[in-house]
């Protein structure tokens, strides 16, 4: 199994994950991330539900993302419940600035495969963006867990792109345009992670 990471991805200007820290035996922790990112996947696939999946889309919405860090935010990022806790991180971010996400897009976009994987129509909208995230969310219940996964990931390469052009086109401070900088890092890096979970799931070796 791969080494646990810990890292939070950094998403947007007004995304913030607080991380918290408990007494709980992380053993039983770890068990119960496991054990809920499972039941909640393959639930939702074996039903067939649209209702169940609506609901499994929404979840950071009906419980708070606070609820849904506390059951994953610190699994390992190349499982299940590692994978999820960061593409709800995703939606929420999107969910939160839409518009600024797709001024992000629209510079991040190229003709280069993130853009075409990740299924963004033209003009990416901010109406496109929240409906992408939804649909990714979706993947996990009516489509393909690893295509959800890379899809996610290509997204993350797309905006953080467009995260390090933006200084260049707005002239920002160096303070600001460093900050985004180091955002735009850090969803690369959510990236290879994602797409690592991508091909270790149609291995069948993810967690």
């Amino acid at each position: 199994m791969a080494s646990r990471s810990h890292h939070r991805p950094s998403l947007s200007d007004p995304a913030s994950f607080d991380r918290r820290e408990g007494g709980a035996d992380p053993a039983a922790i770890s068990q119960a991330a496991h054990d809920s990112a499972h039941a909640l996947v393959d639930a939702g696939r074996s039903a067939g539900d649209p209702d169940l999946t609506s609901r499994f889309v929404r979840l950071a919405e009906t419980e708070g993302i606070d609820a849904v860090a506390e059951l994953w935010s610190h699994s390992s990022a190349h499982s299940l419940a590692g994978s999820l806790w960061r593409i709800y991180a995703l939606r929420t971010a999107v969910h939160a600035s839409p518009e600024r996400m797709s001024e992000y897009y629209q510079l991040g976009r190229s003709h280069s495969a993130p853009h075409a994987i990740a299924g963004i129509a033209d003009p990416p909208t901010a109406e496109e963006m929240t409906r992408l995230a939804d649909r990714v969310l979706s993947g996990m219940h009516d489509g393909d867990v690893d295509v959800a996964f890379d899809r996610a990931a290509a997204f993350c390469r797309v905006i953080a792109r467009g995260q390090a052009l933006w200084a260049d086109h707005h002239g920002v401070s160096a303070s600001d345009a460093q900050r985004l900088t180091s955002r735009a890092n850090q969803l690369v890096r959510t990236a290879e992670e994602l797409e690592l979970s991508a091909r270790s799931y149609r291995a069948g070796t993810l967690d």
